[in-house]
């Protein structure tokens, strides 16, 4: 078990899509949960399922690729444990054109920075994806 899930999540996947893995499996936790959720309401993954052991539960996400490349093309953590990094409701990116997603933790709950900009609130930068 590792102490920041979210990176350990974030890696998962970045290693799966490098060598054309169809399913990732890693621990499941509330903000992995809606992330996957973001993930799959935005197009780039084509599923995820929560499998539920005696012990642990895990998350399976199922990666979406086209012409044999995968549709996540980039995926970093920003917030990091040992340096945070907060955006107030003025400076919340546009990346890549609206092309790109940032994964924002705010007062409403984990959203993209669409969602937050239109909402007009701040907050925790997480992830950029693209």
């Amino acid at each position: 078990m590792t102490n920041d899930t979210l990176s350990d999540f974030i890696t998962r996947i970045r290693n799966a899509t490098l060598i054309r893995h169809k399913i990732v499996e890693t621990p499941a936790t509330k903000m992995t949960i809606t992330i996957a959720k973001i993930f799959k309401n935005e197009g780039l993954i084509e599923n995820f399922e929560v499998i539920e052991n005696n012990l642990n539960k895990s998350l399976l996400l199922f990666l979406k690729y086209k012409d044999k490349k995968s549709i996540i093309s980039f995926l970093k953590r920003i917030s990091k444990p040992g340096r945070r990094f907060y955006l107030n409701r003025q400076n919340i990116p546009k990346l890549i054109g609206s092309y790109g997603i940032g994964i924002i933790s705010t007062s409403n709950g984990i959203i993209t920075n669409k969602n937050a900009r239109s909402l007009n609130i701040g907050g925790e930068i997480l992830i950029y994806i693209y």
